[in-house]
């Protein structure tokens, strides 16, 4: 089955993008550093980049906390940079939440864990 890519060429230019700032950076550094060049590197690419936006969430009409994920970009896509040994279940199903309550469609997990670019799609 040829199903389109949600956000296919976003989503190349996100890896695009985090590819150069890898490149640039090499491994080794705190996740928060990655985050914060990337959105440089989305910029100067011509892309709206939102850091730490806040999501209310609600239980039975209560606001009971906020999601924020690392960045949404475009409006359309969150991007969650990490350096981690490998994405596993918790990663995943955090991208869930945040697409849930954000009401997107598309998470791009980064791994700026090693010397290439690990990253991983999860779809609403």
């Amino acid at each position: 089955m040829d199903q389109e890519l949600i956000h296919k060429e976003l989503s190349e230019a996100i890896i695009g993008a985090a590819m150069t700032v890898l490149n640039t950076l090499r491994p080794g550094l705190d996740e928060k550093l990655y985050e914060n060049a990337l959105v440089i590197e989305l910029r100067k690419r011509g892309h709206a980049v939102e850091q730490q936006r806040q999501f209310p969430v609600h239980y039975d009409n209560q606001l009971i906390g906020t999601l924020v994920p690392d960045l949404i970009v475009d409006d359309l896509v969150i991007a969650d940079p990490k350096v981690v040994t490998a994405f596993n279940d918790s990663h995943l199903a955090q991208m869930v939440g945040y697409l849930n309550i954000s009401g997107l469609r598309l998470a791009l997990l980064l791994n700026f864990k090693n010397a290439k670019l690990e990253w991983k799609r999860v779809v609403r």
